[in-house]
């Protein structure tokens, strides 16, 4: 809490997927005397996709709790705005019992979203999206992040060529506005000011990163993803466009609808979750007055958490 203005604060661990950004928070939570977490992933909120989102695993739950995480199912569609509802939400309830409160996690969107506010931009046009998911199934996402690219380059440089809800959405904006989408956005370059934000980023040497990254993806396999994969897609519902392109289940469906052999389909989530990385590492540095750590291997995540309570207020 901010006690000069009784603003609630957030202290936001940031870090790439694999880094360890979890154990430290759950460590930091028990330092803090009880301190909750509140996800910022924008796959953890969906039901039953547990292996593949390295969710936090229901002993962990218990240990420490967690907020924004199981809140939809596979089959619905989830934005970055009901996410910042729910946020807020959340935020307001950990404040009114004075808990500390951990945002701990990766979608720099949704980040970025909590702490900044959020543009909505024009309304939905669904002949300009159907037209761009046609082009999306024949082409392939790589043919419209290259238009994007062509007329708002730092769109294209910002936005992954795989997160194919975000590219689109940004050509759109631009065929209704005539203006880049990154233009309109740079008045929600301030943080809010009812939130105190405390920036804390773990990182690790990029190599080390890759080791952890495969490690992780093999793991995932081991502990069952294919069949995880097997089963969201068996159920009534299906699954949402979203949630079927996520990092992981994507490679992993190829695999079930016979597209892809089961090891190019491990190695396909491989590069895809380092490339994911290195996207992550170019947002990060967008986010103002954040404290980095390096870690090793060497280094616990326990000693990483006193680390960092030693210096929050």
């Amino acid at each position: 809490m901010d006690a000069m203005s009784d603003r609630p604060g957030i202290t936001v661990i940031l870090g790439v997927t694999a880094c360890g950004k979890s154990a430290v928070a759950m460590e930091l939570a028990r330092a803090r005397g009880g301190g909750e977490i509140l996800s910022v992933d924008s796959m953890q909120v969906y039901r039953r996709m547990d292996i593949g989102t390295a969710k936090p695993t229901p002993a962990e739950q218990a240990a420490t709790r967690h907020h924004l995480i199981d809140v939809v199912e596979p089959s619905e569609t989830f934005s970055a705005a009901r996410y910042v509802q729910l946020a807020e939400s959340a935020i307001a309830d950990m404040h009114s019992r004075f808990v500390p409160i951990l945002a701990v996690g990766g979608t720099s969107l949704y980040l970025k979203a909590l702490a900044e506010g959020l543009f909505e931009g024009p309304p939905a046009d669904a002949a300009i999206r159907s037209e761009l998911h046609e082009r999306a199934e024949r082409e392939g996402a790589a043919t419209l992040h290259a238009e994007l690219a062509a007329v708002d380059p730092q769109a294209g440089e910002r936005i992954h060529p795989n997160d194919l809800r975000r590219i689109v959405r940004a050509i759109e904006v631009h065929r209704l506005t005539g203006l880049p989408i990154s233009q309109l956005q740079q008045q929600f370059g301030r943080l809010r000011e009812d939130y105190a934000f405390t920036f804390v980023g773990l990182r690790r040497d990029p190599d080390e990163e890759s080791r952890r990254i495969n490690e992780r993806v093999k793991l995932m396999v081991r502990q069952g993803l294919v069949e995880e994969t097997q089963r969201l897609l068996t159920e009534p519902a299906g699954l949402s466009r979203q949630a079927r392109q996520a990092l992981g289940y994507a490679q992993i469906v190829d695999f079930i609808e016979g597209r892809l052999s089961l090891t190019k389909a491990v190695e396909q989530i491989k590069v895809a979750t380092r490339q994911f990385a290195k996207h992550q590492r170019t947002w990060f540095r967008r986010f103002p007055g954040v404290r980095w750590i390096d870690l090793a291997e060497t280094i616990s995540p326990r000693e990483v958490a006193e680390r960092i309570d030693a210096d929050l207020p």
